[in-house]
């Protein structure tokens, strides 16, 4: 049967006639009473082929929603740090802890805005932990300039590995061995287990047979080579926990003092209604970190807010992967940016990162600022602002300082 040309049918002028209909008598055996059905089936169906090889091309060329992540290999984990850190930088402190009292007071307006879910990001130290067993994001990134910090990162993450509940945590953290007996249960008040360990003290035997625990988990298990300084900056950082224990906190240059918070004084402060928060509070909270650590979900990254690479890397990573960024943790780093002046390529950076109009920043504005946020018995504040007004403000030129930024269009923490 020889085809039909439908091109050559619908556009050949001299084939009309003055009525613009096409003359039965131009194509005989095709056009008359008896044949017209066959015709009109014939079209049909060529249009409806034509369609359908259209349709399905044009969907072969969309890109399809990314399958979601679950879990990641060791060695894609290995790969996303190595290949999304920047050159480390130096900062004059000892971050083993946070020395933000006031973190929990927004944990419930993060709750009342929806922040729950998609990708977290983060800086500094254990602060961050508490906030993604709130958040319950599906995957984090922890990004920090300084390379001791990721190190430290990653020996939380070895001793999350090897502790399947909260008092066996401690016990390695602080390198206290547990007694046969009268330990803890699972589900014990973290007060309780808090006091138990108060009575324990440190052990070099312990600490020893620990660090090199680690120093294999990180190296064989998490495929993650350490240089000699960075087994340096492991073994410096993992001695001062076993040194100092419940009582350690965060340092500038150097120096010990009881000007900040101690880790048992941060792991015991309370929200606004007076409940304990902190990731180890509850075996519930602890176990949802440890989970997302085992699939190698929190990912801990060498990086500038301010810098070329690993802001925008992550956020091409978040993005061909379908996640939107829920929370991002910036403590009170834009303080610094403002201070040396990569303010605006922050800025820039996070026009990369996924969001929507639910994405939010928490901040921490210290004492020094005033902040009509900050309650009592607190330093500092800690605030809330929607990541897309932020860059409306940007682009309106509101934040000519670091006290614009935390004084404009912040979400204060409040009961519900």
């Amino acid at each position: 049967m020889n085809q039909v040309n439908v091109k050559q049918i619908t556009r050949a002028p001299h084939l009309r006639g003055s009525s613009g209909v096409v003359k039965s008598s131009s194509f005989p055996g095709i056009f008359d009473n008896r044949q017209g059905s066959w015709l009109r089936s014939l079209l049909s169906t060529s249009f409806l082929t034509l369609f359908l090889t259209v349709t399905a091309a044009v969907t072969s060329g969309q890109s399809t929603s990314p399958k979601p992540i679950e879990s990641l290999s060791a060695t894609e984990f290995s790969r996303l740090i190595r290949e999304f850190s920047e050159e480390g930088g130096t900062f004059r402190s000892d971050n083993f802890t946070s020395n933000e009292t006031p973190y929990l007071t927004v944990v419930d307006k993060l709750r009342q805005l929806g922040a729950v879910g998609g990708a977290y990001v983060g800086v500094g130290p254990e602060q961050n932990f508490t906030y993604i067993a709130k958040i319950r994001p599906r995957i984090a990134f922890i990004v920090d300039i300084r390379r001791q910090a990721i190190i430290q990162h990653l020996m939380y993450k070895a001793v999350f590995h090897l502790s399947p509940n909260r008092t066996q945590f401690i016990s390695r953290l602080l390198s206290k061995p547990l007694p046969k007996d009268n330990v803890p249960g699972s589900e014990a008040p973290v007060s309780e287990i808090l006091s138990f360990f108060d009575k324990i003290p440190g052990d070099d035997k312990t600490f020893a047979a620990n660090l090199a625990g680690i120093r294999k988990v990180i190296e064989e298990d998490f495929q993650f080579s350490l240089s000699d300084r960075d087994q340096a900056s492991l073994e410096y950082v993992y001695k001062s926990f076993r040194n100092e224990g419940l009582e350690i906190a965060f340092r500038i240059d150097g120096a010990q003092g009881g000007y900040f918070p101690t880790l048992k004084e941060l792991i015991l402060q309370t929200d606004l209604s007076g409940k304990l928060g902190n990731f180890l509070a509850s075996s519930d909270d602890y176990e949802f970190v440890r989970g997302l650590h085992r699939k190698n979900l929190i990912i801990p990254v060498v990086g500038d807010f301010g810098g070329k690479k690993a802001l925008a890397t992550i956020g091409e990573y978040l993005r061909k992967n379908g996640f939107t960024v829920t929370a991002f943790y910036t403590s009170n780093v834009e303080q610094y940016l403002f201070e040396g002046g990569s303010f605006t390529a922050f800025a820039n950076n996070v026009r990369k990162l996924p969001i929507n109009d639910r994405s939010l920043f928490i901040r921490s504005a210290s004492g020094r600022y005033l902040h009509p946020a900050r309650l009592p018995d607190h330093r500092s504040a800690t605030i809330l602002q929607q990541m897309t007004v932020f860059l409306r403000d940007f682009d309106q030129g509101a934040y000519q300082s670091y006290r614009d930024l935390i004084m404009t269009h912040y979400i204060a923490a409040e009961k519900l």
